[in-house]
């Protein structure tokens, strides 16, 4: 078994969609990154890339590289999870936290959960995703952006 903890967070902006974990949710604010900033999906990328002892997904996928530039982070967990896969490891579960003020996340959490599970070929059972706000302390609390814990659980099936 290999436990991974991932962390991120980005900054809300004017004129960028609001994508959180492969969900387009209609907000007047998005989230800004050389990516399309999905919060949700990089931190469970780093739970997974920490898993199996890599480093983060900003060295894998770095920012100075342009054919990174607005990707859909989807991908970037499908590629994640293929490296884990290859190391002989496969997802017992993921526990997830958004922090946001503004929108509410209830209403997606459930197309989060399942957009996860495909993209780790897992089932959404596997998959727990929750949000909180910060009592508008911070700056998620004074929404200038979003953050997201997740932690993985692995297990060898070599």
């Amino acid at each position: 078994m290999r436990i991974g903890h991932g962390f991120d967070v980005h900054q809300l902006a004017a004129d960028r969609p609001l994508i959180i974990g492969g969900v387009n949710i209609p907000h007047h604010l998005g989230l800004t990154g050389h990516s399309d900033a999905d919060v949700l999906l990089h931190a469970v990328a780093d739970a997974l890339l920490g898993a199996v002892g890599e480093r983060d997904i900003g060295n894998h996928f770095p920012d100075t590289d342009p054919t990174y530039k607005d990707v859909d982070s989807s991908h970037l967990l499908q590629q994640v999870y293929q490296l884990v896969k290859d190391r002989g490891y496969r997802l017992a579960n993921i526990d997830c936290t958004i922090l946001a003020e503004k929108p509410k996340m209830a209403p997606h959490i459930e197309n989060m959960r399942k957009n996860i599970a495909r993209l780790v070929q897992a089932e959404e059972s596997q998959v727990n995703v929750k949000a909180t706000t910060t009592e508008r302390l911070g700056f998620t609390g004074r929404e200038e952006g979003m953050a997201s814990h997740a932690v993985v659980l692995l297990e060898s099936f070599a």
